[in-house]
């Protein structure tokens, strides 16, 4: 498994065999293919079934990738429940669902977590590793290995909480910029310079801690200079947007206007993204930190 990269467990099984060649081939021209293994090699490892039973057979990690619909994942965990060993770890793709509630009463739920990868998984390292409350740290500990192994960054989230550590980021990002463009105080494209040539820079290689860590002298220092002002800030922050409406409507149209809502269009665009990210991902594997 250490040359069967994740993006072969998440899109290369949802797309044709086809497809998938010429993605890989892609990968390998531009340099970005993971694993010591060429396309090919990697290809002739893939293999698919209709039967559950046959599809497991034999595994030692099971990574469901189906669509985010709570009842669906737990039928197929409750499927896979009663045709797996006592040796294999069960692991969900979900972006928020509660490890509680998706592996509730099955019999190896000890074998089971979330490994939130994120989007798109294969020039974006993160996977969040999210327990039941009965999972076995051995699980926990496998797939963090085999993460490793295959090239992510695996981060430990210790406890579950709705929506994890990124997206509960992310949403906190999301709606204040939403209260932003509302009040009338940026614009929906300069929101986003704010990011894109701004935090998001920075960000990209070092996380906002390590970012209040070296923007004084040390972390300490940094709460000693600014926490009334952060505090302050804080104090003035609105209340959930409904993401709909008017606003919904002013943004929609902004970021239409960067890139019109044709499948065409936005197809390019993701692909002009995917490949921004690809070489970001190349140049943060040259560079290391002192």
């Amino acid at each position: 498994m250490g040359d069967l990269n994740w993006n072969g467990f998440s899109t290369l099984t949802a797309h044709s065999p086809l497809l998938s060649r010429k993605e890989m081939k892609l990968l390998e021209q531009s340099g970005a293919l993971k694993g010591s293994l060429g396309a090919e090699e990697q290809l002739a490892l893939i293999s698919g079934c209709s039967d559950l039973r046959e599809a497991v057979e034999g595994t030692v990690h099971i990574q469901e990738c189906v669509p985010e619909n709570l009842e669906l994942k737990q039928q197929l965990f409750a499927q896979l429940d009663q045709i797996v060993d006592g040796n294999v770890v069960l692991s969900s793709s979900s972006s928020c669902l509660l490890p509680s509630k998706l592996f509730a009463g099955l019999v190896h739920v000890r074998q089971c977590l979330v490994a939130h990868p994120v989007n798109p998984p294969y020039h974006v390292p993160l996977v969040e590793l999210v327990p039941h409350p009965e999972t076995a740290p051995a699980t926990m500990d496998r797939t963090y290995a085999l993460m490793r192994q295959i090239g992510q960054s695996p981060v430990r989230i210790l406890k579950e909480v709705d929506g994890f550590a990124l997206n509960r980021l992310q949403y906190a990002l999301i709606g204040e910029a939403w209260r932003l463009v509302e009040a009338g105080i940026v614009s929906p494209g300069d929101l986003d310079l704010v990011m894109s040539d701004g935090l998001g820079l920075r960000y990209a290689f070092i996380g906002p801690l390590e970012t209040m860590h070296l923007n004084a002298e040390g972390m300490l220092s940094y709460c000693d200079r600014y926490r009334e002002g952060m505090k302050r800030v804080l104090k003035t922050f609105g209340p959930i947007p409904e993401f709909s409406g008017a606003v919904a409507e002013k943004v929609h149209q902004a970021m239409c206007v960067k890139v019109p809502d044709d499948p065409e269009h936005l197809a390019a665009r993701r692909e002009w993204r995917d490949g921004c990210l690809m070489r970001l991902a190349k140049l943060k594997g040259q560079v290391q930190p002192p």
